[in-house]
């Protein structure tokens, strides 16, 4: 970890114990500020650039958690889940809403945890405001059970037809030591790996594409700043 980061892993958990420093960690990230349009720096990690900054996306918000995580020697694996921004539980204002209709297979990412010989989703994604906007925001995590994910991941018909589930929920195999992602998701031992899959699922998407999500997020961002000063009405 960089110094920053140690520093605020410090505040974070001292005179705590495992369960109580995760819970710790797990709720000061989720309270940064979601944000899409966090400048990007040469000089600072993602990590770095979220407590700086104060805002961030979960990209940096999970990198973050599971680098506080593995220090505290728990087991962490990044988990990436394709969805649709056109969500019809966010209560987007009418333009929101007819950019999401055109935009691309997104891929959000959360952390599966290891507790005892279950593998847990872990979402910080999105902070306590947002609740009143429709968002699904973990307001309570206890350190021990799967805390609801941030997005709805895309259904496999596959995955469905053989394991009754909810979207918070993963499937258990025989082997429930092992990491079991449910319908799209896709997990990854390291961070490189995950970036490189992020990459190579971006890099398919047109010039209209990144014109059109360049356009939503500065005006995702501007009305979550209007939902976190209650100027939003549902």
């Amino acid at each position: 970890m960089t110094s920053l980061v140690n520093d605020i892993f410090s505040e974070w958990t001292q005179g705590l114990d495992t369960r109580e420093s995760m819970i710790s960690i797990f709720s000061h990230i989720r309270d940064i500020p979601y944000s899409l349009t966090v400048p990007m720096s040469d000089t600072q990690t993602s990590m770095e650039q979220l407590l700086v900054a104060g805002k961030g996306s979960c990209g940096p918000k999970h990198y973050l958690l599971a680098e506080m995580f593995r220090k505290l020697n728990v087991s962490v694996v990044y988990a990436t889940i394709a969805f649709s921004w056109n969500d019809p539980d966010f209560h987007y204002p009418p333009n929101l809403r007819e950019l999401a209709v055109r935009l691309p297979i997104a891929h959000h990412l959360a952390c599966r945890v290891q507790i005892g010989c279950r593998w847990i989703l872990v979402d910080a994604t999105w902070d306590l405001p947002l609740a009143k906007a429709g968002f699904p925001v973990n307001d309570h995590w206890d350190g021990y059970s799967d805390t609801k994910c941030a997005v709805k991941p895309f259904k496999s018909p596959v995955r469905t037809a053989f394991c009754k589930t909810t979207t918070t929920e993963p499937c258990r195999g025989k082997d429930e030591a092992a990491p079991s992602p449910v319908d799209s998701e896709k997990n990854h031992w390291n961070e490189e790996d995950r970036d490189r899959y992020y990459r190579e699922k971006v890099a398919v998407r047109s010039p209209d594409d990144v014109m059109c999500i360049a356009q939503f997020f500065r005006g995702f961002d501007a009305w979550l700043i209007n939902v976190r000063d209650e100027e939003y009405q549902s």
